[in-house]
């Protein structure tokens, strides 16, 4: 058996992640295909303890140390979690990764061309290499995931409307730069509309690269 596809949702905060997440793998475990549905930060142990101090804690963090427990939460990650399920030929569904790093610390920290670039290299030795397969990126308006949001509960959701324009605009960048990985959907329709659209484009994708096989 070869290795699994990995998919990942990326957006906004408020964009509906992880309820079309949700809504993906359900959809396709009644197809009959195996599916691993995760999540970034936090899906390990160590991952619980560095999402805490990430989106909880008190302390302010500086943008290097912010980047680096990102990257250490990765790097138990695909080692734990996502490489031995990809290993065993298993869909692999991440309610974000990679892009998520380089939107927030990268295009929403406002750093220039040279550091993005270095942080890209550095996401991507953290990941083990690995690229998703597939990403969608569900777009839409930083006002819509504000309102959707309705109480900010963690650091990055009560920076302000400038920052999460900013992380909008830097997923959007990605997604031109690689349209035929990165899928954009607007999540600003109807909820069900939104989860149809996902359900096709994935189950489409899959089977035109005969999987499951």
């Amino acid at each position: 058996m070869g290795r699994g596809p990995l998919i990942s949702i990326e957006g906004i905060d408020g964009a509906g992640k992880s309820t079309q997440a949700q809504a993906l793998a359900s959809t396709l475990a009644a197809h009959g295909i195996p599916v691993v549905a995760t999540f970034e930060p936090g899906a390990t142990p160590v991952g619980t303890l560095l999402r805490d101090i990430l989106l909880h804690g008190e302390r302010t963090l500086g943008p290097e140390t912010e980047v680096l427990l990102f990257l250490a939460d990765r790097a138990e990650h695909v080692r734990q979690v996502i490489a031995p399920a990809l290993a065993a030929g298993t869909v692999v569904l991440c309610d974000r990764f990679t892009d998520s790093t380089l939107a927030y610390q990268g295009y929403g920290r406002g750093t220039d061309a040279e550091h993005l670039a270095r942080l890209a290299r550095w996401n991507a030795e953290l990941a083990g290499g690995l690229t998703p397969d597939l990403t969608l990126l569900l777009d839409c308006p930083i006002e819509e995931g504000a309102r959707r949001r309705r109480r900010e509960s963690d650091r990055y959701q009560r920076h302000g409307a400038v920052y999460h324009q900013r992380v909008r605009d830097g997923f959007r960048a990605l997604a031109a730069a690689e349209p035929a990985r990165i899928r954009v959907i607007d999540s600003g329709a109807d909820l069900e509309a939104v989860r149809a659209e996902i359900a096709r484009l994935t189950l489409a994708w899959l089977a035109e690269r005969g999987y499951p096989g």
